[in-house]
């Protein structure tokens, strides 16, 4: 072969695998954000789990038989799932917390509780870090995603069986349903 056909193909094979190997390093370095994004909600999402038995304690003495149902539900929530899993047994947890927190809204004493209240506050700490750290994991899972529906990184994908990511979405038990308002006609 020629000098002058020999010198584009070796700089062309050299593009495509350079080209090859950064698109392959830019799928694992997202895939590992993810992964140390979800680190970061599974640690906050235990404290939440971790602070339920003194949320139950609280509310036993007003109520034994909704902390009852309660701490039944509680046990479920311990152990590794993987996260598709984990992100529905959150959302179940989220609703319990939500009606027993609730429950607070008929025992004025239990809502005047300075322990109650206390944990009242972490709870809603815990879940602003929640908060925080599930958008840090939709970021990281959005950027995967685009790589992965980008072309040519598509392809690459399909190869090396890099696939979309689901993103976290979970209600928070401290949310509140805003108020709807209705605007009037003026006549």
């Amino acid at each position: 072969m020629e000098p002058q056909i020999v010198m584009p193909l070796i700089f062309l094979g050299i593009f495509c695998f350079g080209w090859l190997v950064t698109t392959y390093n830019k799928f694992i370095k997202y895939k590992n954000r993810i992964e140390e994004a979800w680190s970061s909600i599974d640690i906050t999402l235990k404290q939440r789990v971790n602070l339920i038995p003194n949320l139950v304690a609280v509310v036993k003495g007003y109520s034994e038989h909704e902390s009852e149902i309660f701490e039944s539900k509680y046990e479920r929530f311990k152990g590794e799932k993987n996260i598709d899993d984990r992100m529905a047994d959150e959302s179940t947890l989220t609703s319990s917390l939500t009606n027993l927190l609730a429950l607070a809204e008929a025992y004025p004493d239990l809502k005047a509780s300075v322990n109650f209240l206390e944990l009242q506050k972490n709870l809603a700490d815990i879940e602003e870090d929640i908060q925080q750290a599930r958008m840090h994991y939709n970021k990281a899972v959005a950027r995967f995603n685009t790589q992965v529906e980008s072309f040519p990184a598509s392809l690459m994908a399909a190869k090396f069986g890099f696939e979309k990511q689901h993103y976290f979405s979970l209600d928070l038990v401290t949310q509140r349903e805003l108020p709807g308002v209705e605007l009037g006609k003026d006549t």
